[in-house]
């Protein structure tokens, strides 16, 4: 895959970051990206921070919800599912005090104050997220 163009995002305090990057990469047509981002995050933000275990009846996510404003670090990609949605993978770490929370940001991490993205477009085929059948969960394919 080849650069394609870039963009500088800024969320605003309540926006939900994987749904404001899916919106953008809906209405730009942005197919494939990578992303990172830095800034704050609010109280009420959710992260998977790994599956139960064991997971050989299914894979169950441990999700926890961070009880006040964190300081974030993230990058992650966006790539299309089956359907032609984007579809963002992002992980990152959080940290309040001395202490910090690292996994997945789809469950919903919400901008606090100054939240920035900087967004690489991709461009090229080949890579789609499908549904992988033993889990349930949309997987990179290439």
């Amino acid at each position: 895959m080849e650069k394609g163009r870039a963009f500088v995002l800024r969320l605003e305090t309540g926006e939900v970051l994987h749904e404001v990057l899916e919106n953008f990469s809906r209405e730009k047509k942005i197919k494939n990206a990578v992303v990172t981002v830095v800034g704050g995050i609010g109280e009420g933000s959710r992260m998977t921070v790994g599956p139960e275990i064991p997971y050989d009846s299914g894979i169950v996510p441990i999700i926890i919800t961070l009880n006040a404003p964190h300081e974030l670090t993230a990058s992650g990609t966006i790539f299309q599912d089956e359907e032609g949605n984007p579809m963002v993978h992002i992980h990152g770490s959080a940290g309040r005090d001395g202490k910090a929370v690292t996994g997945c940001l789809r469950t919903g991490v919400i901008a606090w104050l100054v939240l920035e993205v900087v967004l690489i477009e991709l461009i090229g085929e080949g890579a789609v997220r499908k549904t992988y059948k033993r889990t349930g969960m949309k997987v990179l394919e290439l």
